[in-house]
């Protein structure tokens, strides 16, 4: 198991990244919010996960070790592959899935694109006691659970990766426009990114 990689980012797009480790480029595909911690041209380490299919081998990679492994965890509920793994966790922190989870929240699951209220059901039910107890009661953990996210431009990253997620550019700009506002005070792509997936949710 290759359990993390440490070097300089080569290249990042919108749900991937490339990371050069001893002269060799490693792809590992990541959530927006671990894509908005990587700079171009920097050293980073991020811990990862490689799932091995027949005619693949794909890494992914998280901001830290907590994140890899509910990563791995979720993958062992029915219907659950690793890109709708990565999906819940672009949506949701660690903590504030297993706070889902725990409480049975099949609203909050289902923001996820993919996502519907039977697999909602069926993902609380089989992963209630796998991903650990969820943490104090803290209503900020949905709203700033992530890691601190790129500086401006924030704008480009949130319409990308809501596109990976799922949703059509025209929506992801339209969730990018109303979001705005909230990037004067705090340009955090990680917050604003979560903002803009709440605003689709309800549409």
């Amino acid at each position: 198991m290759i359990a993390f990689l440490s070097g300089r980012v080569a290249a990042r797009t919108g749900g991937s990244a490339v990371i050069e480790v001893g002269g060799v480029g490693m792809t590992v595909h990541c959530t927006p919010t671990t894509l908005a911690g990587l700079r171009v041209g920097e050293q980073a380490t991020v811990a990862t996960s490689l799932v091995v299919r027949e005619d693949s081998l794909t890494l992914y990679g998280f901001a830290d070790d907590d994140e890899r492994t509910v990563f791995e965890r979720l993958q062992q509920a029915s219907g659950v592959g690793p890109r709708l793994a990565l999906g819940i966790l672009a949506v949701h922190t660690p903590d504030a899935l297993r706070a889902a989870v725990a409480s049975e929240d099949t609203a909050a699951l289902t923001r996820v694109p993919g996502i519907g209220p039977k697999g909602a059901q069926r993902i609380a039910l089989e992963l209630r006691d796998k991903l650990g107890p969820p943490p104090a009661a803290d209503p900020a953990l949905t709203e700033h659970g992530a890691a601190p996210g790129a500086e401006s431009p924030w704008r480009p990253q949130v319409v990308s990766g809501l596109v990976n997620l799922g949703w059509s550019a025209k929506d992801a700009e339209a969730a990018a426009d109303a979001v705005a506002p909230e990037a004067a005070d705090a340009p955090d792509v990680a917050v604003l990114l979560r903002s803009a997936l709440r605003r689709l949710s309800r549409s």
